[in-house]
């Protein structure tokens, strides 16, 4: 394998990374009244008193798996607070990403990127015949 090819794919896995990082923060962020991360770590300690309390072991199983889903939020909570660095990898790998892998316009709008944010990326409005 050559220098150049190495250096090819390193790049490709960089801008995966920047994309991947970027699209999961979007789909964290639904429509509705907001999870803060106070609200989930409250639920967290009332989950975890109720898992101490519990005798039942059903009903314990039960909670332990609240309580990992509740993990997972706040781990999405994290990455959306930090959205405004993760939109700016996008808009720094956007592009060439897209020619690369011939990801359209209508594409990116469609799964929720901003037509804002294209357009920082250098990403433009394509006619279709």
């Amino acid at each position: 394998m050559t220098e150049q090819h190495k250096e090819a794919l390193k790049v490709g896995r960089l801008e995966a990374r920047a994309i991947k990082a970027y699209l999961k923060a979007l789909d964290a962020r639904k429509p509705g009244r907001p999870v803060t991360r106070e609200s989930l770590e409250a639920r967290l300690g009332s989950i975890e008193a109720k898992i101490a309390e519990s005798d039942d072991p059903l009903r314990k199983l039960e909670l332990v798996q609240k309580k990992l889903d509740i993990e997972d939020s706040l781990d999405q909570v994290e990455d959306a607070r930090n959205i405004a660095d993760l939109e700016a990898g996008f808009v720094q790998h956007a592009r060439s990403y897209s020619e690369r892998k011939g990801i359209s316009y209508t594409a990116w709008r469609q799964i929720g990127v901003t037509a804002a944010t294209l357009k920082a990326a250098g990403i433009t409005e394509t006619r279709r015949r």
